[in-house]
């Protein structure tokens, strides 16, 4: 799962307006947009600046470059954050619609607001920067050797030896500890600032960023998750017994949860890479993407120039030059970096990039393909005001690239293309739903409990103390997962996982995994498709494209809803789309799964 930086910052601060109104004089309309007007125009001046001071040290982590990112970060914080509570003496004030809605996005617009004090900011920024940095240049010692991140997500998704898999998830986990101190002070400090702009804690600000009440869109991501979750569980439950018929009840038991380290990835949020222990024996997939791309004589830039060529093919403008001489494609050799693939507008325009280790499999094909959906998003809205140069909402963000992706992984798209001569029959379709449903459908409880878990940090319901144990309960009541084995006292597993150290909200990727597949639907749609929707692919559809574009050219000017109903006709969530999409495979678990007793 991946992220986008949308930033803005201040090289000095600019002096404020002065206070709207005569003194104890309701401010009027005409001052609340003059605020605004302000506002937007020095954020946009600032946002080079800390943008590229971010990419620096993400792409060149020193003391220096952390150093001159945290005061960047922390000069934009301290600004944003005043005028965030600026904005709030205009509540009230009979102002335009698009005044108004510019005021409720400048007091959403900080992940985590600084408290209105002396130093409180810097002491932000610095913490944030260092977090971000201890996890991307963590390491651990196995095997005689010193291991990255990425050598221990290959072991992982390699390895079938259960103890190694063990000492390897541990391993990695063993260096979030240090950072749990940093953490809560994080998290304090981003309370106390929340607070001052009038919300309860940092999880209420998160859960306001969706035109709708807090506790109104928690509900709503409950009643998503109630339409995926039976599908969740009968798929948890085949890929236990397959589990369990190939390591046995010590390693495995055939009930209760799934050991964390045996599903081939870091967190256990998608489970693709153990494909081979899962697949039906029935039906086999004639073909391997991973294959494929290396006897085709794939590169990290073919992936990436394929992946640009999906989205010209409906319509979009090629990449400009500049993203090919600044984007980071592959991990420099001489350097620290953060290898979180991610994708970046550094200055509201054209200037946009990607930033990954890429690596030639299929992972990274539809990587590539969901980044640059990131990027294309960027330059679509490039022409909104500032405070609407974003997406509709978070999740929409990262659905766009998702979108796309479910075409590109389609047998479909993958002879569109030329790397298959031939798309396979109907008898490949169980196959190639169970590789999909591995990382779509149990990513979903992922999606929806690393949030659950902050919301509980914030709100007080976890504390340091009870951090690790508060985790594993949602990895218990959502993924049905346990870890490999009873975890120290000083353990801080949420702190392995980038987003965490990295301050990013996660819930973006739970409706993100939903909104992508009504997307999908919708655009079968438009173009006529008639065959099962995991065959569609809607590459070179140039008059859905334009349709699409419209949609991402609104950016964040409009309740998302709305941009919604632009592209599908819905104005709702809808999980309808993604049962819809595997339902012959929903159908096929329930008789691989009739016999056992699922649930844990």
């Amino acid at each position: 799962m991946k992220s986008h930086l949308l930033a803005a910052t201040a090289v000095a601060l600019f002096a404020f307006a002065p206070a709207a109104g005569a003194q104890g004089a309701k401010p009027t309309p005409a001052e609340a947009k003059a605020f605004v007007d302000k506002a937007e125009a020095d954020l946009a001046a600032f946002n080079q600046y800390v943008a590229k001071s971010s990419w620096v040290r993400a792409t060149y982590i020193t003391e220096d470059t952390q150093w001159l990112e945290a005061k960047a970060t922390a000069e934009q914080n301290e600004l944003t954050a005043r005028y965030a509570r600026e904005a709030a003496k205009y509540d009230g004030v009979a102002v335009d619609p698009v005044t108004a809605r510019k005021l409720k996005l400048l007091k959403l617009f900080l992940v985590s607001p600084a408290p209105d004090r002396p130093g409180a900011a810097a002491e932000l920024a610095t913490i944030a920067t260092r977090l971000d940095s201890t996890f991307s240049s963590g390491k651990f010692q196995y095997g005689g050797k010193t291991l990255t991140l990425n050598d221990a997500e290959d072991i992982l998704a390699k390895s079938r030896d259960p103890a190694e898999l063990k000492a390897v998830w541990e391993g990695w986990h063993s260096v979030a500890p240090q950072m749990r101190g940093d953490y809560a002070k994080l998290a304090a400090l981003s309370n106390e600032g929340a607070k001052g702009l009038g919300f309860k804690d940092t999880g209420a600000l998160w859960r306001s960023n969706y035109d709708m009440d807090p506790d109104a869109f928690a509900a709503e991501t409950d009643r998503l998750w109630s339409q995926v979750e039976p599908f969740y569980r009968n798929l948890h439950c085949y890929v236990r017994a397959r589990l369990n018929d190939k390591y046995g009840d010590a390693v495995q038991p055939r009930k209760g949860p799934i050991r964390a380290d045996l599903l081939g990835n870091m967190w256990a949020q998608q489970w693709g890479n153990i494909y081979d222990v899962v697949q039906p024996k029935t039906a086999t997939s004639s073909y391997s993407l991973d294959k494929l791309l290396v006897s085709k004589g794939y590169d990290p830039t073919k992936m990436v120039k394929t992946g640009e060529g999906f989205y010209t093919s409906i319509g979009q403008s090629p990449l400009p030059e500049t993203f090919w001489q600044r984007s980071m494609i592959t991990r420099p050799k001489d350097r620290e970096v953060v290898c979180h693939a991610s994708a970046w507008d550094l200055d509201d325009r054209d200037d946009i990039r990607i930033k990954m280790c890429t690596k030639v499999d299929a992972d990274d094909f539809y990587t590539v393909h969901h980044e640059l959906g990131h990027n294309f998003y960027q330059r679509a809205y490039k022409d909104q005001p500032f405070l609407f140069k974003n997406g509709a909402n978070d999740g929409f963000h990262e659905a766009i690239g998702d979108f796309i992706g479910l075409s590109a992984l389609t047998p479909t798209y993958l002879q569109q293309i030329g790397l298959l001569d031939k798309a396979p029959g109907a008898d490949e379709d169980i196959p190639f739903l169970l590789k999909m449903a591995l990382d779509k459908i149990a990513f979903l409880p992922f999606g929806l409990m690393v949030d659950r878990w902050r919301w509980e940090v914030f709100s007080g319901q976890a504390t340091p103390e009870t951090y690790n144990s508060e985790w594993w309960k949602l990895r218990l009541k959502y993924q049905g997962l346990t870890p490999p084995a009873e975890r120290p006292a000083d353990a801080f597993d949420a702190g392995a996982k980038y987003h965490v150290p990295a301050n990013v909200p996660y819930t973006r990727y739970f409706l993100a995994h939903i909104y992508q597949f009504q997307f999908h639907r919708a655009a079968c749609r438009q173009i006529g498709w008639k065959g099962p929707l995991h065959r569609c692919s809607v590459y070179d559809q140039k008059a859905m494209g334009q349709k699409f574009n419209a949609m991402l050219e609104m950016g964040a000017s409009k309740p998302w809803p709305q941009a919604m109903e632009a592209f599908t006709g819905e104005k709702t969530g809808d999980a309808s789309a993604v049962t819809a999409y595997f339902k012959p495979l929903n159908d096929w678990l329930t008789i691989q799964n009739k016999g056992e007793s699922c649930g844990w």
